[in-house]
């Protein structure tokens, strides 16, 4: 698949449950976040288009009381994870108000997986 993306996405170190609001079943869990949408890792397969009101359950976040977020998003993609029993799915958030803005930014920022190296000392012997 071309990569279209604008923002990168962020890789969650967050066990985060999203649900359909109306159905009101787990869809799965979040996989990665921007401002403009989400990955979800599920059991089932979505067709692309179907709009869906996720409900997110936000993880513990410093001087936020928020439990839930929603947003209306749709699904753009839906491809079979790695492992065979799971799927990815990518939504795009239909509208996401500034507030919600503001909270999607906290949760990557507290919950971002860093890929960053740590900056060890060298070993005797060994060059940078």
């Amino acid at each position: 698949m071309r990569e279209r993306r604008k923002q990168e996405r962020k890789s969650l170190m967050a066990y985060t449950q999203v649900f359909d609001l109306y159905g009101g079943f787990l869809l799965g869990y979040l996989g990665d976040l921007t401002l403009q949408g989400a990955m979800i890792i599920s059991e089932r397969t979505y067709p692309k288009d179907t709009e869906i009101t996720l409900s997110l359950e936000i993880p513990e976040l410093p001087n936020i009381k928020a439990l839930r977020m929603t947003l209306p998003a749709r699904v753009v993609w839906c491809e079979q994870d790695l492992s065979p029993q799971f799927f990815n799915v990518g939504f795009e958030f239909k509208e996401a108000p500034t507030e919600q803005q503001e909270l999607i930014e906290a949760i990557i920022q507290q919950y971002e997986f860093r890929r960053d190296t740590p900056d060890y000392p060298l070993r005797p012997g060994m060059k940078k």
